[in-house]
């Protein structure tokens, strides 16, 4: 009975934040431009996550995950990459104004503006950086050679998905900021790799259940055991106030 309630009580407020998002469009540093939905939690809010979306996805990927991260108490930016497609019914409208497909690392502007218009725009004091598959390699990236790009790190599914072996984890060594790793439970050993080689602080969760690839498996059958591992780690490192 206790998960039916929480299950109905997230289904709830995804109804009700839906009507407080906010469609927001800013360029890319090469002029592409950027769509993601802005959406805030009810009252004062301290902190943002910035949700970068899968392969061949958009920002539809968190349709039923955002609303859980404002029940917690954090803004959310859900965007769409050039490099993808559609999700959950909503086309990705970056990567139709680009021309279509593009390689993974070709959303790295995307990425870098984004997080930038969260620290700028959004009202937050903080910015966090969630990625899904190949944006949970990017991420990692990005916050390793700056500093300025986020202030946390959640990477569901990182893998070395940019044709070199050593493109996430030759990076690695230069992260200063707390970071959350975890995946399908038959994906552990794509990123237990990074988690040797980072020595800022790092949770590393692997799950009992099977899990799914990338953001996704907060919304599957086994998403209640990483929800209760990332709110473990989100309060101890990213509180929302």
């Amino acid at each position: 009975m206790p998960r039916l309630i929480s299950i109905a009580a997230v289904f709830l407020v995804f109804l009700c934040t839906q009507t407080l998002a906010e469609t927001v469009r800013f360029n890319a540093g090469d002029g592409v431009e950027i769509t993601a939905e802005f959406l805030k939690p009810e009252g004062e809010f301290s902190n943002i996550l910035v949700l970068y979306h899968m392969a061949g996805a958009s920002r539809g990927e968190y349709r039923d995950i955002a609303p859980v991260f404002n029940e917690l108490g954090y803004a959310t930016l859900a965007v769409d990459q050039r490099s993808g497609g559609g999700f959950n019914g909503v086309t990705n409208e970056t990567a139709s104004k680009a021309g279509g497909a593009v390689s993974y690392t070709k959303a790295i502007p995307d990425m870098l503006a984004a997080a930038e218009w969260a620290r700028q725009n959004s009202g937050a004091r903080q910015v966090g950086v969630l990625g899904s598959s190949y944006s949970a390699g990017l991420v990692l990236v990005l916050a390793a050679q700056s500093r300025d790009f986020a202030d946390v790190v959640i990477s569901f599914s990182p893998g070395e998905y940019f044709g070199s072996a050593n493109f996430v984890s030759g990076k690695l060594k230069e992260m200063k900021v707390p970071v959350f790793l975890t995946s399908a439970r038959n994906e552990t050993r794509q990123w237990k790799a990074f988690e040797a080689k980072i020595s800022a602080p790092v949770t590393g969760f692997v799950p009992q259940g099977v899990g799914r690839h990338g953001a996704t498996t907060l919304v599957s059958a086994d998403g209640i055991e990483y929800w209760d591992a990332l709110k473990k780690f989100l309060s101890e490192h990213f509180p929302a106030r």
